[in-house]
Formats: structure tokens, sequence, C-alpha cells
């Protein structure tokens, strides 16, 4: 009998018995003062959760990959499932229990505990969001810019680009201080290590935790994934510090959501998915945002989940669900993706509905103008395979949409800072890139690495950029032309 078991059954002394397994869910006779979401020990060790109360029997969500036997006991503990947070985590990959399954252990393991199922903070307790989220990716920065504290949707189809550009995100963020939370959700062992070995690559796993079940693990674990990388998303947001969570992905989190609540035999709705999908996805999203701090005054979760489309279907369930939920979403298009661009994001089928408000008063211009000038790009495109003849006026917008799409090409393991982005921008609106002996991606890349380089240039950039409209900073950026053009001729290193 294990030891632990044997001391809560001695101190309750109130167990029932297995009387029916469907690995994950088990049905238990007995165990009357059991109550929702409680935590419970079997026989020989195992951990399991209330899942469902029924009038004659109890059905628990098994907690490992190895089943139980029926006629085993199980007893109460009178508590509900809790991780261990801290900032010992930090640079490990752990499971859903906050067990570490990176090559090396914790050093010292976290004393504190934490709830996986909490209430999000009342809305007193948020404050508007107001400060930009920088992915240092130009195309979302300036026409879908995300807030910190926002909630937004990555959907698109599988190998589309989403997981390059989450990289770029988290890469940028956590250069800035932030600390990234990622929930591994039913992937690959492979992929789990690809991912470990690229945040060790860019030296950047000290200051990220990876929440990981892989596809082979019990679905009660990938299950878990999600709430275990918000929980320890709160544990920083006290402290203080700032955080990015994704979850990577939630459609994936709804199929194995799905597997278990029809092996509880719970009526099936749309899709065989439970008819509480949407409320085990809210509460999930809605602990993210933007909230008081007495000592920092405001801290954010900035949460990004992640959906997969089939076919680029954007009335999915799940992916519909998850949009009412979120401020907004970025669509990968395969199309896009399959024509060469990167990111692959379809512009006009996206949206953000907060992050505009982060934005200085140029990038908001630049954005109405660029807005503007994409959806007239695509009319004209339109127009064109129609075989219809061209006058210069279209062939004039045809160039210059060719030409700003070139800009928002950008490859993941390219970081463009918003002042670069901004200046960068400037000189391709007003045409002084225009037949430029430098190829503008390895012109944005030579000043990207002037900027980085220098903090005279990086001060002189701010001045640039510091003004009340889009009109002043053209202004200013021919003003300083002679000095910015030479930039982009400097070889990349």
């Amino acid at each position: 009998m294990n030891p632990i078991y044997k001391t809560y059954m001695e101190n309750l002394g109130e167990f029932g018995l297995i009387t029916e397994v469907n690995h994950p869910i088990v049905a238990a006779d007995g165990l009357p003062g059991i109550k929702p979401q409680e935590l419970v020990i079997f026989e020989d060790g195992k951990l399991g959760e209330v899942f469902t109360i029924h009038k004659d029997k109890v059905e628990i969500l098994l907690l490992s990959q190895e089943s139980v036997k029926t006629g085993i006991q199980v007893v109460r503990t009178g508590k509900s499932l809790s991780i261990p947070v801290g900032q010992e985590l930090l640079g490990h990959v752990i499971d859903p229990l906050g067990n570490p399954i990176s090559p090396t252990a914790f050093s010292t393991k976290p004393a504190q505990y934490r709830f996986t199922d909490q209430a999000p903070l009342g809305i007193s307790q948020r404050k508007r969001i107001t400060k930009p989220f920088k992915t240092g990716v130009a195309l979302v920065d300036l026409l879908i810019p995300i807030g910190k504290g926002q909630r937004e949707l990555i959907v698109g189809d599988r190998k589309s680009g989403k997981s390059s550009f989450l990289l770029t995100a988290i890469t940028n963020q956590v250069k800035h201080g932030a600390i990234a939370i990622y929930a591994a959700i039913g992937k690959k062992v492979s992929d789990i290590k690809k991912l470990q070995e690229y945040f060790i690559k860019q030296g950047l796993m000290d200051k990220v935790i990876i929440v990981a079940a892989s596809s082979i693990e019990s679905p009660s674990l990938i299950y878990l994934t999600p709430y275990t990388a918000m929980t320890i998303a709160e544990y920083f947001r006290d402290l203080g510090q700032e955080t990015v969570v994704v979850f990577d992905d939630l459609s994936t989190h709804a199929k194995f959501y799905r597997e278990i609540s029809l092996l509880a035999k719970n009526f099936p709705g749309r899709d065989s998915y439970p008819g509480d999908i949407f409320n085990t996805h809210a509460r999930l999203l809605e602990r993210a945002g933007n909230f008081i701090h007495k000592d920092k005054g405001e801290v954010s979760i900035t949460c990004i989940p992640v959906v997969e489309t089939v076919e680029g279907d954007l009335t999915g369930y799940i992916a519909t669900n998850i949009m009412s939920m979120t401020d907004g979403h970025i669509f990968f298009d395969s199309n896009i993706y399959f024509q060469g661009r990167r990111p692959a994001i379809n512009i006009n089928l996206s949206v953000t509905r907060v992050g505009k408000q982060t934005q200085t008063p140029p990038e908001r211009d630049a954005n109405r103008e660029l807005t503007a000038f994409v959806t007239l790009y695509e009319r004209m495109q339109n127009l064109s395979h129609f075989g219809a003849e061209l006058s210069d006026r279209i062939k004039i917008i045809m160039s210059n949409g060719n030409k700003i799409f070139r800009y928002f090409d950008q490859q993941y393991t390219v970081i463009v800072p918003s002042d670069v982005q901004l200046v960068f921008f400037a000189l391709l609106w007003i045409g002084f890139l225009d037949n430029f002996e430098v190829p503008l991606e390895a012109a944005r890349i030579n000043m990207t690495n002037a900027y980085n380089e220098s903090l005279q240039i990086q001060e002189q950039f701010k001045t640039i950029v510091d003004t009340q409209s889009f009109n002043s900073l053209l202004g200013n950026v021919t003003k300083q032309k002679d000095i910015l053009i030479p930039l982009c001729k400097n070889k990349a290193k």
C-alpha cells in the first residue's frame, strides 16, 4: 500500500472502490463527501481528479499514462490539484504536474504551490491596455498591432508559418525583459526537443518555461497543460513580471477534451464536442489581461492561443469559439504561403481589437495609409486578373504594392526594431529606395544591424520617430536622408 494513500486513509477514513475503467476515466463507488475537482489518490499511488459526480458514482480523471485495475481502493484528499511554481522553473521543460522532464532536474524544488483552476481576476483589478507588444515582425507591428495583456489568436492551416512567427515574437519579448511560458499541447517529442534547442541556441532558455505533454501522454495530462502554463504565468504576474503565454495549440486540446468527455459518456454537441467546451476555453483565456499591481502599477499576461484550421476554414467550431473570446486574430493563409510571402498573413482577414490604441501617432497614421493602400492594391490585382488593359495609374499602384509587400517579406530569424520599421517604411513610401542598388531585404538588415550596434544611431532614430503624425515623420526622414540611406548600403553582418 502506498504510504501517501495510507496517510490520507488514516486522516479522512473515506474511500471508494473502482468499478469501471475507460482510461483515462474511471468510475468509483463510495466517497460520499467528495467535491468537484477534488484530488484523489489510488491505492497504488496514482493520482486522479474528480471529473463528474453522479448520484450513484463518481467519475475520476486519471492523471497518469498507466491505467488502474477495477476493485482497487481510492481515497479522498480534501484538496484540489495544485502544481509547484517559482523562479526555479525557469530554463526547464516540465510536465503538466510540474515535474521536470528536461535533462537536468531542479537544483532547488519550488516551495510554493498553486491551484491550476483559478477564477479570473475581476474588472476592478484590471487596467486598460496601453503598452505595445512588439513582435519584431513589421507586418504585424504596423498593420495588426498587439498590446501587452491582449489575447490574440493565431489561426491557420498546418505548416503555414504560425510557429515561426511565435518564435520570433517570443524572442523579441524575452530580449526586452518578458518571461515566456510555452504550452506544447499534444506535440511530438521531437517538436518539443526542437523548441527547447531553439531557445538554448538563442540564449533565451533561462527566461523560458516549456510546459509539455507529448502526443503519447495520457489525454488527461494533455488536457491539463494550458492550465498549468497559465497558473505559472499568474505567479510571475503577482511578482510584477511581464509574461507571454503561448497555447500551441487549443484545437488539439479541444480534441483530447472531446475524447475524455465521450469516454465519460457526456452528451455530445456540435462536431461531437462536449457542451461545455466554450466554458473550458473561456475560463482559461479570461485569466490573461493587463492587471493592477501594487508595486509596478500594472503588469500583463499576454496570451497567444493557436488554432489549426483545415483548408483555411475560418468557420470551424473551435476557431470561431476562440475568436469570440479573444481580442483579435491573425490568419496565416496557406495560399499566401505557397506564393512565397513570409509571414503568410492574410491582412484583410486578420483583426486586432485593442492593439491600435497602443500605437504612437505616426504608427496609427502609417497603419491607416497602409490599410487603405493594401485594400486598393488587392482590388487592382483582381482587376488585372481579368486581362483588362492597365492604365498608368494602376501600373503605379501595382508597382508600389509589390514594393510594399517586398518590404513586409521577413524571415522568422530576422527581428526588426519598431523604430527601424517606421523609418525604413518612410524611406520606401517617399520613394528614396526606388531602383535601389541593394535589395530591399538586405537594405533592411543593414539598417537593423547599424541600429543595434550603435546607441548614437538609436538616439537619432528616436528623434526622427518622436512626432505627432506620419507626415511629420516623412519630413524628418527627408531631412535626414543623407544619413539614413547610407545605413541601408552597409554590408549586413
